[in-house]
């Protein structure tokens, strides 16, 4: 740990400065007096606890919200943002974790859109795209259509857009949170290609080892203010660990076996089609056990979102089954199987997992409004609501002031502690869980980690979604890869390494010692990919 860094120590002008940065919200400072020097040409990482005042701090510079105290200086002058759009016409381009992109429009369509002035919408907006593409070595191609790009190339898409509004400092919010290991290699190779032609990068992350890859130097905040700097060439993810949350850095793993002989969710063929009769979910078979986690790989867009909400009863079967212990359950409501005893941590906290607007004690009732503590008789029972929010705020460590505060108050992180507890306190014996630790610091990952290993020593039964390959494999009993709706391969936790859950994901198989793959199927799903451009 060093008071100085790598970069910082440069005699250039910074790229950006922020001094003495405080932003308060009504009954709680997100910053205070925070100060961060930003080298050009450099990666800088910004790395915190859930609710340390990243976001937060991120905003403000890029005009979201204004600073109560402190400067911001740009290349040397100092700056005052009102809107994203003056910190865009001073350089500064930020790329959220959920991206900002239309399906339905062209490559060349989403970058243009909103900055038609600078080179209108046909031929020269397409060679200004090619140009930059080909300059920072992002292989976009402009024509191709939004819905059949993946996740890595949507990305691309993101950067570009802000390079195209003239960006030298680029704000990259959790890049690779939903990357497979492949990409998170295409990424950082993008990331220094920017470095060579003298732009910055300010990266957010909660995966220390890819910020010790990657970052030139290093800020960490704790409790809304910097409390040190770190250059990564001598420091350890451990160090990193123990400065955000003041503990080692957690490891994600089983320990015995659990799983026993009794199915608690079984599907059988299910499938689900688009209103254009093309399958999202293909013929889908599987058993998840009492006491086992079960766990599904794939590159985002290949029909995990679908079987989700068919097992959720929030969409309809084409045909096939879904039996929970035993009961046919095909065709119930999401009220009905919520009721039978089925957890739910949604993929998209925002649209599934809390209503935004509403106060704590209020999300701790949504999905539970027929159980207790929600109800007392026909009626709500809203001392029983706060005093288990009060609980859950407690137990699972969410970084609020009380339990009246809207969800919307909260970070990201903290939303999703009180979304898993919330659905751990319901008892379930079948949890829907996906991406239970995305977007939260490594103090709250081992404490979810820890709820789902308990869980399952006590006989619940999981299906777990995660772009965190490391946490699929350190989490699982077993492991099934999806690929257009498929599942084309399954592998063996205990052999299989991320670089190959990674290939298969991509349809290229498990090598040998990653356990079994359907070689028809994974082929057709590549097929299938080359002859559509891409995951959908």
């Amino acid at each position: 740990m060093s008071s100085t860094s790598s970069g910082g120590g440069s005699s250039r002008t910074p790229a950006v400065e922020l001094h003495g940065i405080t932003k308060r919200f009504p009954g709680v400072v997100a910053n205070h007096d925070i100060d961060i020097t930003v080298a050009p040409g450099t990666v800088h990482a910004i790395v915190g606890e859930n609710g340390a005042g990243k976001s937060t701090l991120m905003k403000t510079l890029y005009g979201m919200h204004r600073p109560d105290e402190g400067t911001i200086t740009v290349k040397g002058q100092e700056v005052r943002f009102h809107s994203p759009s003056d910190a865009i016409r001073h350089g500064i381009g930020m790329v959220h974790q959920h991206f900002m992109l239309a399906d339905n429009l062209t490559v060349l369509e989403n970058v243009v859109l909103g900055a038609e002035r600078r080179h209108g919408i046909g031929r020269r907006a397409r060679a200004e795209i090619q140009k930059l593409s080909a300059q920072y070595g992002l292989g976009v191609e402009p024509d191709r259509l939004m819905e059949d790009l993946g996740v890595g190339d949507r990305q691309r898409v993101e950067i570009l857009k802000v390079l195209y509004r003239g960006a030298e400092t680029i704000i990259l919010d959790e890049p690779t949170a939903v990357l497979v290991p492949q990409e998170v290699d295409e990424l950082f190779d993008n990331l220094r290609e920017l470095k060579r032609e003298g732009l910055t990068v300010i990266f957010i992350s909660h995966k220390l080892d890819e910020v010790l890859s990657v970052a030139d130097d290093i800020t960490v905040i704790r409790r809304g203010t910097t409390v040190a700097t770190a250059d990564p060439s001598t420091t350890t993810a451990r160090e990193l660990a123990t400065l955000m949350v003041g503990g080692e850095l957690p490891v994600p793993e089983l320990r015995e076996s659990t799983v026993t002989d009794h199915v608690v969710l079984s599907l059988d063929g299910v499938t689900v089609r688009s209103p254009e009769g093309r399958p999202l979910v293909d013929e889908v078979s599987v058993d998840i056990h009492r006491g086992e986690i079960v766990g599904i790989a794939g590159v985002e867009g290949n029909g995990q979102s679908e079987l989700i909400e068919a097992i959720m009863g929030m969409r309809h079967l084409a045909s096939g089954r879904i039996r929970l212990e035993g009961q046919d359950v095909t065709g119930w409501s999401t009220l009905r199987i919520r009721e039978a005893g089925v957890g739910y941590i949604p993929e998209d906290r925002h649209r599934h997992g809390v209503l935004l607007e509403s106060p704590l004690w209020e999300n701790r009732i949504l999905g539970h409004q027929t159980k207790a503590p929600s109800v007392r008789g026909p009626w709500i029972n809203r001392v029983g609501a706060r005093a288990d929010s009060e609980r859950i705020v407690a137990e699972y460590d969410v970084r609020t002031p009380n339990i009246d505060v809207i969800a919307d108050a909260l970070s990201g992180g903290n939303q999703q502690k009180f979304i898993i507890g919330r659905e751990m306190s319901g008892q379930p014996r079948f949890l829907v869980a996906a991406h239970p630790t995305r977007g939260v610091d490594v103090g709250a990952q081992s404490a979810i980690w820890e709820q789902l290993r308990e869980a399952r020593a006590a006989g619940l039964a999981v299906l777990l979604i995660s772009a965190d390959l490391d946490e699929l494999i350190g989490m699982s009993d077993t492991i099934h890869v999806i690929l257009r709706g498929r599942l084309v391969a399954e592998a063996d936790p205990t052999t299989v390494t991320p670089e190959q859950l990674g290939s298969a994901m991509t349809g290229a198989g498990l090598r040998a010692g990653g356990g079994s793959t359907e070689s028809d199927s994974g082929a057709e799903g590549t097929d299938r990919a080359d002859e559509d451009g891409g995951e959908s």
